[in-house]
This record gives C-alpha cells, sequence and structure tokens, in this order.
C-alpha cells in the first residue's frame, strides 16, 4: 500500500488549534502571535465559508489546507482559495500534498464553486512548480499594501 494510500484527510475541528498553530508558523517560517492566531483560528472555524483539513499518515498530522469559499461580482459565481497549505517537510515528495489538493478541489466543487485559486509568495517557487504541476496557472499578480503597527 502507497503513502498516499495511507493518508486520511479530514476537517479541522476546535481541538485541532495547536497542530495548526505550529503548521502555520512552519508555513511562515516565524513564530506567530499567539493571541492573533487563537482569535482568527476560532473566529474562522465558526464560520460557514472557511474550513480547513488536516491530513494524517498513520495517525500523525502531516499536513493542512484551508478552503475560503466566496462569491465574487466579477465571476457572478462563487470562488473558492487557498490562503493556507503546510506539509510538514519529512513528510514532502510523498504525494500528500497532491492528496490534500485533490481533497480541496472535490471539496470546492462539491460546494458549487467555478474555480480555485491559490496566492504563493515570490520566493517560494518550489511551491509554485507544485501548484503548476497541480494544474493551477499563472494568471493574475497580486499587489499588497502593508500597513504598518504604530
Amino acid at each position: 500500500m502507497s503513502d498516499e494510500a495511507q493518508l486520511s484527510i479530514r476537517e479541522v475541528t476546535v481541538n485541532d488549534r495547536e497542530i495548526i498553530y505550529n503548521m502555520i508558523c512552519g508555513l511562515e517560517n516565524m513564530v506567530m502571535d499567539r493571541d492573533g492566531f487563537d482569535l482568527v483560528f476560532k473566529k474562522n472555524l465558526g464560520t460557514t465559508h472557511i474550513r480547513y483539513f488536516l491530513g494524517e499518515y498513520l495517525g500523525q498530522p502531516v499536513g493542512m489546507v484551508s478552503c475560503h469559499i466566496q462569491p465574487l461580482l466579477h465571476h457572478a459565481a462563487l470562488v473558492a482559495e487557498i490562503q493556507e497549505m503546510y506539509v510538514e517537510p519529512e513528510f514532502r515528495s510523498k504525494q500528500f500534498g497532491k492528496a490534500l489538493i485533490a481533497h480541496v478541489v472535490g471539496y470546492a466543487k462539491a460546494n458549487g464553486a467555478i474555480q480555485m485559486e491559490v496566492t504563493s509568495r515570490n520566493i517560494r517557487e518550489q511551491a509554485h512548480r507544485f501548484y503548476q504541476r497541480e494544474g493551477f496557472e499563472k494568471s493574475h499578480v497580486k499587489l499588497v499594501r502593508y500597513f504598518h503597527k504604530n
């Protein structure tokens, strides 16, 4: 049996807070503000348009992916977006990321989304290649205006 076949994917619950916090810190390569994380995590779990999924291999958490679905006027339809995705470094190149993408795409389609979008920082070239292998196309430019705390 392949590693991918032994991967289970389930919806995240409030009990997964510590696991998801650690994965987001890994994704951002920094220690995230815990109070801010807890506030956003709790709020997002309570909404109907955001879901987080956790991949577990032989009972061990190995990766996560988010799915935000929202109606967009310029599409006149529902559009899904992956805003966070992370696979633990020792579990990369084992098809777990591919399985997480397949799961979240299936979820988005089943919930009426007409497309899936993902944004990834310019420096994450390996992630860009991964997403392109999974069928994503470079079609937009994202511009960001940062607000600095006083």
